[in-house]
């Protein structure tokens, strides 16, 4: 993926070391298929393991945090081996306890939402993403949006991004 970042947001990007990401509308496409027996399914983007495995390499720290509760959750973050809190009301509190766990500022976690349920913990972290079809209402919070749709690949493009910046040397400061 060409990256063309500002430096004040490469600046960000090497400064994060947590990276909590919202589950519907971000690793899915934010549609829910429902069979006769009441059962959910949702569609997800495979590549997104790969990216997030480029992540851990890195030392960053993922997790999920949905207001939704369903098996579906729990089987993907377990599949891509990432922490998952489900049932959230309040995700601003999960991702603060979260930050303090890690014992991290603010500037150092990244938050990847797509919808108004989102929009607190877009204003709390220091590196706001939204996907490229977040809500209308969220859209301007988000410091980088994904060029790909929620479940589309946006996790694959967020995690391609962090990894290419932080792996890469940081440029040395010009000498006087």
């Amino acid at each position: 993926m060409p990256l063309d970042l500002s430096p004040a947001l490469v600046d960000a990007i090497r400064s994060i070391h947590l990276v909590v990401f919202d589950f519907d509308g971000v690793f899915t496409d934010n549609f829910v298929y429902v069979d006769q027996n009441g059962v959910e399914s949702v569609r997800c983007w495979r590549g997104d393991g790969l990216g997030l495995r480029a992540l851990d390499r890195l030392g960053i720290h993922t997790a999920i945090v949905s207001t939704e509760t369903n098996p579906v959750v729990t089987a993907r973050a377990r599949k891509l081996k990432i922490e998952c809190l489900q049932g959230i009301e309040r995700k601003l509190e999960e991702v603060e306890q979260l930050r303090v766990r890690h014992q991290l500022d603010w500037r150092q976690v990244a938050f990847v939402g797509n919808d108004t349920n989102d929009a607190e913990c877009l204003q709390a972290v220091g590196l706001p993403i939204v996907v490229a079809d977040a809500h209308e209402d969220v859209r301007p919070l988000g410091r980088y949006t994904t060029q790909a749709a929620g479940g589309r690949g946006a996790v694959r493009e967020v995690c391609d991004m962090l990894a290419s910046v932080l792996s890469s040397p940081k440029p040395s400061s010009p000498s006087l």
